[in-house]
């Protein structure tokens, strides 16, 4: 599918301790910046950890050309707090674009616990959809939104979702992963029917120990580090229009960096 990738890691190290909601931080080479991905799976028999990205700059771009046999820099993690797991009863899981990478191991070990899974799958079109049928497998209930209609429902992963919570059904957690825009709306959808709301939070991050203080964040009108207090955070505590506005910060260098890189390269990755 275009701009998506997915790689199997050999990094066993990692995956003995892997837990659902954690990241790695990532850096292709000894100049190159270190970004954070979220494990979307791991085989600790295997020693292996899986990552799913988009392209959508010049380390993303130059990652997507490793191939079988190549290694990286680094592969540090695993990093952040993992997913609060527990009994809670019917948890709606809620993916937007690659966020069913992260979605997908928290659905499977909620759908474990005991807890009724009902997961809401949304993608821009069908050629941006994947793992529909392994969140499936641990769902009770699968909806699936295309934004242009080209396959499922048509329309924003909000609009089953706010149907579901005016429904009758007791729903005892939301966890919505995916752009920032789009965790937003779900909490704002969910706020109304004093359902908990828990997010996956993407801000900038660099060294992923707190230590650097990009990923900071404003919840419940606290400074928080999205690297160590989070990943996943209580949606409707989030200062959203903050987190956008600093994610956006370094767009212009990215953009010149893409470029850059690009030209050098001669690639239209």
């Amino acid at each position: 599918m275009p701009g998506i990738h997915l790689f199997k890691v050999a990094a066993p190290s990692v995956a003995k301790k892997a837990r659902p909601g954690q990241f790695v931080v990532v850096r292709i080479d000894e100049t190159g910046e270190r970004i954070p991905l979220t494990i979307a799976d791991w085989d600790e028999k295997e020693g292996s950890v899986t990552i799913v990205f988009m392209e959508v700059g010049t380390t993303t771009a130059r990652l997507a050309l490793l191939g079988e046999g190549d290694s990286m820099a680094n592969f540090v993690g695993p990093l952040g707090l993992p997913t609060h797991i527990e009994r809670f009863g019917t948890v709606v899981c809620v993916a937007g674009g690659v966020g069913v990478a992260p979605i997908a191991p928290i659905a499977r070990e909620l759908k474990e616990a005991g807890n009724k899974i009902i997961s809401i799958l949304g993608a821009r079109s069908q050629n941006l959809l994947f793992w529909e049928d392994k969140l499936r497998s641990v769902s009770d209930q699968l909806i699936v939104t295309t934004d242009d209609g080209s396959y499922g429902r048509k329309g924003l992963v909000t609009e089953p979702l706010k149907e579901l919570l005016a429904s009758g059904e007791k729903i005892a957690q939301v966890v919505a992963i995916g752009p920032s825009i789009m965790m937003k709306f779900c909490a704002e959808t969910t706020q109304p029917f004093g359902v908990k709301t828990m997010v996956s939070l993407n801000s900038i991050m660099v060294d992923g120990t707190g230590m650097c203080g990009c990923c900071r964040i404003s919840v419940g009108g606290l400074t928080k580090f999205a690297c160590v207090d989070g990943p996943d955070f209580d949606g409707h505590q989030v200062d959203w229009d903050l987190l956008i506005a600093r994610q956006r910060i370094y767009l212009d260098e990215e953009k010149r960096s893409f470029e850059q890189w690009r030209g050098q390269s001669g690639s239209c990755a």
